[in-house]
């Protein structure tokens, strides 16, 4: 590995930014690698990412920074453990009924898995709704109530009310933090306070979400991993990462 590199620290720090948005985190090794600089480098511009609240440090790299974001930020970030995700996610959409699914990117990417399907699918993203939208024999279902900008969905009683107004078969939600003794956890009580409506009138309740939001904890509670069903991430169910989540929940 180099220990010094023909970058500058503002290009550093820009190139990090990109695979923040590209990986949905950074890996510390695997970023001084790709800019061939030290990682004790790396590990100074992750410093200086932090300090202007771009980045949260973890062990062994960064994450972005747990905060309302909004539904195109997201939909930037991970792509490509999100797209391992929906593909576990095929087998799991039921052929008739209704299913909910939230205001994350992630279980937003089910709508491209639904083709000619007559189901009914609920969502307090307008994003969403208007991706699940786009499959005529769907019937769209927009949870209305107050607007959150800094998430593009519906939160609020009314949104509440309404996520519980019908039966879903499934429910296919997102977080934007799991530990393995708290369960999931949202930046903000009102977006969990939604979620948790939804599962109350779900058979069952699948927790999507990439690896690196694991070990990690936000602000308000959402669900204790015995009350998840599934839990999918892009890894192997085998992987050591999920170790920690093995005996509390079902691994895809």
């Amino acid at each position: 590995m180099a220990t010094t590199g023909t970058l500058g620290a503002e290009e550093r720090r820009t190139r990090l930014t990109a695979i923040l948005e590209r990986d949905g985190s950074i890996r510390l090794d695997d970023a001084a690698t790709e800019l061939d600089v030290s990682s004790m480098t790396v590990r100074r511009d992750l410093a200086d990412l932090e300090q202007l609240g771009l980045v949260r440090r973890v062990r062994g790299g960064a994450i972005p920074t747990l905060r309302p974001r909004t539904f195109t930020e997201r939909s930037a970030t991970g792509v490509r453990e999100k797209g391992a995700i929906v593909e576990k996610l095929r087998s799991l959409i039921p052929t008739d009924g209704a299913i909910a699914i939230d205001a994350s990117s992630t279980a937003g990417g089910i709508s491209r898995l639904l083709g000619e399907s007559t189901l009914t699918v609920a969502t307090n993203s307008y994003p969403n709704f208007i991706l699940a939208g786009a499959n005529r024999e769907v019937t769209a279902i927009l949870v209305g109530g107050q607007a959150e900008s800094r998430t593009d969905s519906f939160i609020g009683p009314i949104a509440c009310q309404a996520a519980s107004s019908v039966l879903y078969r499934r429910f296919f939600l997102s977080a934007a933090a799991i530990d393995p003794t708290v369960g999931s956890s949202e930046v903000t009580l009102e977006e969990a306070q939604v979620k948790q409506a939804f599962a109350r009138a779900s058979d069952e309740t699948i927790l999507v979400a990439a690896s690196s939001k694991l070990g990690q904890r936000a602000m308000a509670v959402g669900f204790a991993l015995a009350d998840i069903d599934l839990l999918v991430t892009e890894l192997d169910p085998a992987d050591p990462a999920l170790d920690a989540y093995r005996d509390a929940v079902e691994l895809l």
